[in-house]
């Protein structure tokens, strides 16, 4: 396992459920990986010495979590090495690692999406800004760790984004380009497909909260929670989703020369017009894998090593429990801005006694033998239940149970579910 966030420990905790005599590896373990895998001291992002050292231990399977090594290219030197690995090559990762890319890809497959335009120069982001008006997004086209796309309901905070971006370098190089484009309304949606590059296995849908704010209000961040089930979504619907934008996407991606086998995960806005896209990633979503995976009854080991063996995922189907799965978010205080670390953690023995309860450590590590924090993002606590109500409390319990010094969560996750169910009843 390539990776040690919350999205991370989701995939090794749910691929040692598949295969319990298995034996797993981990990039610099975080906390709660560390009883699950034998760590390997290598960082996520030295692709090169993580491909020696799985060529040297023969390795059966490498699945890559985060989206900064497959833009690097792990994928396409684990291949030169003949191991199999779960991922996109670099090229087809541009899909998340170049927003401008991804972009005018859709454009040209014509696959729905916001309007938009791509600058580099500040003063004609800016005229554009002004011609355009506002609500406004602005984005940072390179990878900024889920950050980088900011919603401008005035003019001249839009105007402000640019200049930070391009003048600022607010983002570093991912910022070096900016796409603006219009501001979409409605609810999101988050799909995740298993893909060969031609057939789909779509997962369950889900929605994630970006905001670090009850309500949805102030600042993105890598997102403070998810739920699964969404009543929204329909077979219809998820027809639509899988023609216009996942297989179109797959086929431009191919006519590119740029085939996509791994995990594409679309970020979609149900508008008026029907679902269009916010965003492509190359990989699983965080905090929605904290969400889906633990809803998964059937094997994610089968489809992972089938895609990372040159496969087809052509008949395969995915099965799920009944009910519905709530994740809350632990943050550091003052995320997504600036937090202390290294805060010590207290995880209740009641949490590991519950069989629809689960905490999937993101921003954690040991040190001298005690769980301390290490991430803006700390841990997710998973609750499922018979109803999205039961296990949304589930989840709140056992996110009130655990301590550490400035903990903050979000007590109001699935929130829109929770009102469309209000507003349904006589």
């Amino acid at each position: 396992m390539v990776g040690n966030g919350g999205r991370e420990h989701t995939l090794l905790w749910k691929l040692k459920a598949d295969a319990p005599s298995a034996e797993f590896f981990a990039t610099q373990p975080n906390g709660g990986m560390a009883s699950l895998a034998e760590g390997v001291e290598i960082s996520p992002g030295d692709t090169e010495a993580l491909a020696g050292w799985a060529a040297s231990r023969s390795i059966d399977l490498t699945v890559v979590g985060p989206e900064a090594p497959l833009a690097a290219g792990i994928t396409d030197r684990f291949r030169a090495k003949g191991l199999p690995v779960f991922g996109p090559s670099a090229a087809a990762a541009r899909i998340e690692s170049s927003k401008s890319y991804a972009k005018e890809l859709m454009r040209d497959a014509g696959v729905p999406t916001a309007d938009f335009r791509v600058f580099r120069d500040l003063s004609a982001a800016q005229d554009y800004v002004r011609e355009q008006g506002a609500p406004i997004v602005v984005k940072a086209s390179g990878l900024a760790a889920g950050k980088g796309a900011i919603v401008c309901e005035r003019e001249e905070d839009a105007l402000q984004a640019v200049k930070e971006m391009l003048e600022d370098l607010r983002f570093g190089e991912a910022g070096r380009e900016v796409v603006v484009e219009e501001c979409m309304r409605g609810e999101e949606l988050s799909v995740f497909a298993l893909t060969d590059g031609r057939e789909v296995l779509t997962l369950l849908p889900s929605q994630d909260h970006k905001r670090v704010g009850e309500g949805d209000t102030g600042p993105n961040t890598g997102g403070m929670g998810a739920y699964a089930p969404v009543s929204l979504v329909n077979p219809e619907l998820m027809r639509e989703v899988e023609e216009r934008v996942l297989f179109s996407t797959l086929q431009a991606l191919e006519a590119d020369g740029s085939a996509f086998q791994g995990l594409l995960y679309a970020g979609l806005m149900l508008t008026p017009e029907g679902p269009k896209v916010v965003e492509f990633n190359c990989r699983f979503g965080d905090p929605e894998t904290q969400a889906i995976l633990p809803l998964l009854t059937s094997s994610l080991l089968e489809p992972m090593a089938t895609i990372a063996e040159g496969g087809s995922v052509a008949g395969m189907e995915a099965r799920w429990h009944s009910g519905g799965a709530v994740t809350t978010v632990l943050a550091s205080d003052g995320y997504p801005g600036g937090y202390e670390k290294g805060k010590a953690i207290h995880l209740p023995s009641s949490l590991a006694e519950d069989p629809e309860l689960f905490v999937f450590h993101a921003g954690t590590r040991t040190s001298g033998g005690e769980l301390v924090t290490s991430g803006g993002r700390v841990l997710a606590v998973t609750g499922l239940g018979g109803s999205l109500g039961d296990a949304s409390r589930k989840s709140l319990v056992g996110a009130d149970t655990v301590d550490f010094e400035g903990k903050y969560f979000r007590t109001d996750i699935g929130w829109r579910e929770f009102a469309r169910d209000e507003a349904g009843r006589p």
